[in-house]
C-alpha cells in the first residue's frame, strides 16, 4: 500500500472496540493499515488490549474484564459487562467519532453498536468480522442492518450469504491469519529440540481459552498416548499462548508423553512444518493448520446446554472454519460425545503415515490460501482500512484519497 501524505485537515477520530485477544490482534492489524493509507491524521479511542494500546489506543476500560466466554464465565460478569456497555455508548455518543468500528466479540460489541445506534444514528458503525450468522439464527442477518452500516467479512462465502438475507452492506477483505502463518523451519524446529528426522510428530492444540483447555487437554493428551502405543517414538508438540499458558503447565505436570511446549508465535508455525498431523480444537487455528497443509482432526468440547441449544440451531454442515472455506468437508471432527480418545487416535493415525487419505487431505488444503483471499494484491488488513475510510472520511478527502465514494 502506498504511502499517502496527509493533509492539513483535523484528524479523522475512529473508535474501534474489541472484546477478546483475537479481536485485539485484529484491531491493531487495522491501525497500523489506517495510519498508513488515511490523507489525515487519526485519533484513535475504544477498547482493546495490549497490541492496540501499544499501537496507540488509550482504552477505556480494561479489555480482560469482558473477555470471556461460556455460561460459566459470562453469567457472573453480567453486571459488570452492562455497565461496560453503558459506558462504551456514552463515550461515543460524547465524543463522537467520526467511525465506529466494532471488532468480533458479537455479545458485547452489538450491544455496543445498538446503544450508539440509537443515540446517535448518524454515526456510522462498521462490524469488523461477522458474527456466524450463517451458521445459526440467521434471520440476526437482517436485523443487524437496523444498527451496522456496513460488515467486514474474513470469509469467502459470506457476502453471498448477506446479498440473500439482509440489506447490510458487506465486504470480503480476506483473513488475517494469511499474513500471520509462516512457512517452513520444521527441519530446524526439530534440530532445536533433538527430535529425530524420522521420529513422528503430532501437534497438539486444546484451545486458546481456559474453559477450552479444561476440557480437551486431557483428552487430546491421552489420544496421544493412544498413538504412541503403534508409534513408540511419538513426539507431541503443543503450542499454547500466554492467557492459558499457566493452566497448560499445570496440566502438563507429570506428564509421561515425550512433549515440547511452544509458546512463541514463530515456533508455534515452525512446530506445525515438523508436525506430520494435528489434533486441534474448533477455531481459526483449523485455517492456520490448513495454510501450512497439516493433516488435522479437529475434536471438540462445549457445555452440554449450550451444544443442545447450538444443535438445535444449526444450518451448516460443519463447524470447521477450514471445511466451510473449503465448501466441503475435508478435516474430520469429532464433537462433543465423539470427541473421545479412541475414535480421535483412530482418526489421526493414517494421517501420521504415508497413506492415501493423508496425501489427499494435504492436496485439498493447499486450495486454502487463495480461498481466503490472497490474490497477490493488499493485504487483508489494507482492504479493511480502505472501507473504514471510504466511510468515515468527509468526501473531498475520500476523493484526495482516490477511495470508492
Amino acid at each position: 500500500m502506498t504511502q499517502l501524505p496527509q493533509v492539513q485537515s483535523a484528524p479523522l477520530r475512529v473508535m474501534l472496540i474489541a472484546g477478546e485477544p483475537s479481536g485485539d490482534i485484529l484491531g491493531a492489524e487495522l491501525m497500523a493499515s489506517l495510519r498508513q493509507s488515511s490523507p489525515s491524521p487519526i485519533v484513535f479511542s475504544g477498547i482493546g488490549g495490549d497490541r492496540m494500546t501499544s499501537a496507540g489506543l488509550d482504552s477505556l476500560v480494561d479489555m480482560s474484564e469482558i473477555a470471556v466466554m461460556g455460561l460459566r464465565e459470562v453469567v457472573p460478569r453480567i453486571p459488570l459487562i452492562l455497565r461496560r456497555v453503558s459506558q462504551t455508548v456514552k463515550n461515543a455518543v460524547t465524543t463522537e467519532p467520526h467511525v465506529v468500528v466494532i471488532i468480533d466479540s458479537p455479545d458485547f460489541t452489538h450491544r455496543v453498536a445498538k446503544g450508539i445506534a440509537k443515540r446517535a444514528p448518524h454515526i456510522p458503525i462498521i462490524n469488523y468480522v461477522s458474527p456466524q450468522v450463517w451458521a445459526w439464527r440467521q434471520g440476526r442477518a437482517a436485523k443487524m442492518a437496523t444498527y451496522l452500516t456496513h460488515v467486514l467479512a474474513l470469509l469467502p462465502f459470506e457476502p453471498d450469504f448477506y446479498a440473500q438475507k439482509s440489506t447490510l452492506a458487506c465486504t470480503f477483505v480476506g483473513h488475517p491469519v494469511l499474513e500471520r502463518v509462516q512457512l517452513g523451519g520444521g527441519e530446524e524446529f526439530r534440530a532445536r529440540h533433538n527430535i529425530a528426522k524420522d521420529a513422528p510428530v503430532l501437534a497438539l492444540l486444546p484451545g486458546s481459552r481456559p474453559n477450552e483447555v479444561k476440557g480437551l487437554i486431557a483428552i487430546f493428551l491421552e489420544t496421544a498416548r493412544r498413538l504412541r502405543r503403534d508409534m513408540p517414538g511419538l513426539v507431541a508438540v503443543l503450542p499454547t499462548v500466554p492467557n492459558v499458558s499457566t493452566l497448560v503447565r499445570e496440566k502438563l505436570a507429570g506428564e509421561s508423553l515425550q512433549l515440547i511446549l511452544v509458546e512463541d508465535q514463530a515456533e508455534k508455525f515452525a512446530a506445525f512444518d515438523a508436525a506430520d498431523a494435528a489434533l486441534a480444537a474448533s477455531g481459526t487455528v483449523s485455517l492456520e493448520l490448513g495454510l501450512a497443509r497439516v493433516p488435522t482432526v479437529i475434536g471438540y468440547r462445549i457445555e452440554r446446554i449450550a451444544a443442545f441449544i447450538i444443535r438445535r440451531l444449526a444450518k451448516v454442515e460443519s463447524i470447521v472454519l477450514a471445511n466451510l472455506v473449503l465448501g466441503r468437508k475435508v478435516i474430520p471432527e469429532y464433537l462433543q460425545e465423539e470427541c473421545e480418545p479412541a475414535l480421535l487416535a483412530a482418526a489421526l493415525k493414517p494421517l501420521m503415515n504415508d497413506t492415501p487419505e493423508r496425501a489427499d487431505m494435504i492436496n485439498a488444503l493447499s486450495e486454502m490460501r487463495t480461498r481466503l483471499g490472497d490474490d497477490g494484491g493488499l493485504k487483508p488488513a489494507e482492504r479493511a482500512a480502505e472501507v473504514v475510510l471510504s466511510i468515515g472520511l468527509p468526501e473531498q478527502e475520500r476523493r484526495a484519497a482516490h477511495l470508492p465514494q
